[in-house]
């Protein structure tokens, strides 16, 4: 069990990492960003969303939970969620969230822009989902669900 968490987390680490890497090399107006930026609050944050991620990644796999186009997670099929549990998976997906929309207004604020924060966002939502896991539910740029 303890290998199989520390392959989710190493899993995990590197998308982010991806993501930081790619919105730098991405060629945008934002490119000056420095995605890699390192504060407390962004350790902080980062932490928190890789104990989550191990939470999160049933609910993924099941097809409940999937990954949105604005850089966000969603509840996708709360169907497949057992009615006792549905309360939980909302927490989780709202603590997520939350952790997600401060860590894209974090690395804008670091990096002196916090104008910058919607493209950070916008970015990171690309890179989810490109990311994300073959099976699990992504949004296209129009919205539309999709399994990947």
């Amino acid at each position: 069990m303890r290998v199989f968490r520390a392959s989710i987390e190493s899993a995990f680490i590197a998308v982010i990492l991806s993501v930081m890497i790619g919105f730098v090399a991405s060629g945008s107006a934002r490119a000056q960003a420095n995605l890699d930026i390192d504060t407390p609050a962004i350790r902080s944050l980062t932490a928190s969303m890789q104990q989550r991620h191990a939470q999160l990644l049933p609910y993924y796999t099941s097809g409940a939970v999937g990954v949105s186009r604005d850089g966000l997670v969603a509840l996708h099929n709360a169907n497949a969620v057992p009615l006792a549990q549905r309360a939980q998976v909302n927490a989780i997906i709202a603590a997520e969230n939350q952790d997600r929309l401060a860590l894209y207004r974090e690395i804008a604020r670091a990096n002196g822009h916090p104008e910058w924060e919607a493209d950070i966002r916008a970015k990171f939502g690309e890179r989810w989902v490109a990311k994300a896991q073959s099976g699990w539910w992504v949004q296209d740029a129009r919205g539309a669900w999709r399994r990947k």
